[in-house]
Order: C-alpha cells, then sequence, then structure tokens
C-alpha cells in the first residue's frame, strides 16, 4: 500500500522558501512594506539635488566676484563677504549621515543661506555700477545665476515633499509597524526650517547692454 507524500516532499528548502517569498511578495507589498525603503530612496534622490544646485551656484561665484572686482574693486567689504560666505558654506562636511543629524543639517542650511545673503548684497551694490551691469560677461553670469537659484527653490521643495513623506511613512499605519520590526535601521530625516531661502536676484535686462 502507498502511502501520499506531504506537498513540497523531496523538494529542497531553498526552492520551497524563495516560492514562498514571491507569494508572499504581493502581500507585502499591499501591505505597505514596501513603502519605507521606497520613500527613503526618494528622499535621497531629492537631497543630491538639492547638492548638485548648491554646487552650481558655488561653481558660479569665483567668476563673479572677479567681474564684479574688474568694475568695483573698492567694495572690498561686499567681495570679501562673498568669499567668506561661499569658503564657509562650502567647508561644511557633506555625507548621508548629515540628514539624520540635526546639528549638522543646520550648520549646511547656515551656511547656504549666509551665501544667499552675500550674493544679495553684492547683487545690490552692482545696481551702482552702469557699466559692470552691461558687461557681457556679468550679464551671463547674472542669468546663470538667476536659474540656478529657480531650481534651488525647486530642489528645496522638492525634497521638503520627499522627506514628509518618509518621514509620515515612519509614524503612521501600516509602515510604522514595518519600521518597527524590520527596517529598524530607518531614522526620520532634517528637512529644511524655512521654507524659502531665496536670494533677490534683479532682473536682466539685455537691452541696457550698451549702457543705457
Amino acid at each position: 500500500m502507498s502511502v501520499a507524500k506531504p506537498l513540497g516532499a523531496g523538494v529542497p528548502r531553498g526552492i520551497l522558501a524563495i516560492v514562498a517569498l514571491f507569494l508572499m511578495l504581493p502581500l507585502l507589498s499591499a501591505c505597505g512594506f514596501n513603502t519605507i525603503p521606497t520613500r527613503e530612496e526618494q528622499a535621497k534622490a531629492a537631497w543630491s539635488e538639492v547638492l548638485n544646485q548648491y554646487q552650481r551656484r558655488a561653481d558660479l561665484i569665483p567668476n563673479l566676484v572677479e567681474t564684479v572686482k574688474g568694475y568695483a574693486a573698492q567694495e572690498r567689504e561686499v567681495l570679501q563677504g562673498v568669499v567668506e560666505a561661499r569658503a564657509k558654506a562650502t567647508q561644511v562636511q557633506v555625507s548621508p549621515e548629515m540628514l539624520t543629524n540635526p546639528d549638522a543639517f543646520k550648520a549646511f542650511q547656515e551656511g547656504q543661506s549666509g551665501l544667499t545673503g552675500a550674493l544679495s548684497r553684492l547683487l545690490a551694490v552692482v545696481e551702482n555700477y552702469p557699466d559692470l551691469k552691461s558687461n557681457q560677461n556679468f550679464l551671463a553670469l547674472q542669468a546663470q545665476l538667476e536659474g540656478t537659484e529657480n531650481r534651488i527653490a525647486v530642489a528645496r521643495r522638492d525634497y521638503i515633499e520627499a522627506v514628509r513623506l518618509y518621514n509620515t511613512s515612519l509614524r503612521t499605519l501600516p509602515s510604522m509597524l514595518w519600521a518597527k520590526f524590520w527596517f529598524t535601521d530607518a531614522k526620520p530625516f532634517e528637512t529644511f526650517t524655512i521654507a524659502e531661502d531665496k536670494m533677490e536676484v534683479p532682473s536682466v535686462n539685455f537691452g541696457t547692454q550698451n549702457g543705457g
């Protein structure tokens, strides 16, 4: 008399585990298992874009300062303020851990805010130098700076929203259960305490290129 074998008998345990995992994936997804890692990666990607745009701004500053210096060398205090603010902002050590470190994130934000203020003062001074305002190199740099400031604003807003969604997933059901029992290393990310840190950039008027 033959005895019926249990379902799965003779099948290696490793294969059974893989099959079981594939069967469970839809259930895990439906109950929010993927929410935390997905939103965490989205927030990190948004942060990378913030860094890219701030770096783009920092790269424009040396040429901007040199161009202004050629026409307004007497504005040494303002020019030096921009140079020092740039140095302070770029000296902040950026690392993945910054997103979960309040003090490090605050230092980054304050450094960038200080540079924003210094650039605003520089561009306000430029208004007193018509020849500089009509210089082609300055006009090009000003246009690039204005575009970068707009991209910074967009990148910051995207990051703030991505962090809001990620941090919320750590505090709400059902994803908070996965944070407690599975994604135990997941920590809330820091975000900008000032939603807008926009520099006042005078409008670029290409009609002034002849000094009019």
